[in-house]
């Protein structure tokens, strides 16, 4: 459980510094984007206001001292929990040593692992090797941010074409199709609009990933301790679960990233808006109830479709005729 919380803590800080180095650019998109910060910061009831003026130094595009604060949190402060959060999660693992699929020698009591040298050197070498080639490429073909063509933010201007970096499009999808729903009362607005879809939709799936290894113990009544990791097909409505809940989050994705090839189709926006409202509450529903058929049959008739031949055999049955054998060479059920 431990581990678990540190990976998506780790998640979390990651979004943030990623937001972060995207904002201290100060270009037209990004100027944007900490707009929409600070809104989504002031939506929050009782204090939010409050919290969003500390932060800021003052109402947006807040003061001065907004933009250190900025760049300390980015090259420091977040680097350094990031690194603190990996230093306890390797640390974990040595302890613990890696969950694994069952298999020859390996039981809830023995781990077999792969050893450092050559295994996981070369594993590690080529992954470095690898990401320091996609950055090269993408720091000399990629064109990422052209303030000289956006210009720096300006409070007055604005275009219909600025888009969130991938790792905050779910947040800017739960703004966009969030209905029209504030809580008023007293002649004030107690919960603004913003908030349910900038605040309260990323607590929510925050929240569930935090708490699923407990989420997972209660609802499958599964208290053991396991080294011994479980394929899809053994369990198959926690499973259908998880795969519908990463389908929900990535339908609110794209309702926040599709917008421009909906405006470059000449596609209302009302109407792909209605379409992810839909889609949302729908789509989830059948990605459970179909994967978990899926793993269902594929527990029962236990064949894995890619790693093994599925198919039959016909052979002479010893009392004369034939009979249908499976790949394995064991009778079908």
């Amino acid at each position: 459980e431990l581990n678990w919380l540190v990976g998506v803590t780790m998640l979390g800080l990651a979004i943030l510094e990623g937001f972060l180095g995207y904002s201290l650019v100060d270009d037209l998109l990004s100027g944007m984007g900490l707009v929409i910060a600070y809104a989504v910061a002031v939506s929050v009831p009782l204090l939010g206001p409050a919290g969003a003026f500390l932060v800021w130094g003052g109402e947006s595009p807040g003061s001065d001292s907004f933009w250190p604060r900025l760049e300390i949190f980015h090259v420091l402060v977040i680097p350094v929990l990031l690194a603190t959060l990996i230093t306890i999660h390797l640390l974990q693992i040595t302890r613990q040593h890696h969950t694994q699929f069952g298999g020859e020698r390996r039981d809830e009591r023995r781990a077999v692992g792969t050893p450092m040298w050559p295994g996981y050197a070369l594993r590690s070498i080529g992954l470095f090797f690898a990401t320091a080639s996609v950055l090269f490429l993408l720091g000399g073909l990629v064109q990422i941010n052209p303030i000289w063509e956006w210009g720096p933010y300006h409070t007055y201007v604005s275009t219909n074409g600025a888009q969130p970096d991938w790792y905050l499009g779910w947040l800017i999808g739960g703004l966009r199709i969030m209905p029209p729903l504030e809580i008023n009362a007293f002649g004030h607005t107690i919960v603004p609009n913003a908030f349910w879809g900038g605040a309260l939709f990323p607590l929510v799936v925050f929240g569930i990933l935090y708490l699923w290894p407990w989420i997972g113990r209660r609802s499958f009544d599964d208290r053991e301790h396991h080294n011994v990791l479980d394929r899809p097909r053994d369990n198959p409505r926690r499973t259908a679960l998880f795969l519908a809940f990463v389908s929900w989050v990535f339908l609110v994705f794209g309702a926040g990233s599709a917008d421009r090839v909906y405006f470059i189709s000449q596609i209302p926006y009302a109407g792909q808006v209605w379409f992810f409202r839909v889609a949302v509450i729908v789509v989830p529903l059948i990605v459970y109830f179909l994967s978990r058929r899926i793993c269902e049959e594929l527990r029962a008739r236990d064949d894995h479709p890619l790693r093994s031949w599925s198919g039959g055999v016909v052979a002479p049955a010893g009392e004369g005729g034939w009979e249908e054998r499976r790949g394995d060479g064991r009778r079908p059920p």
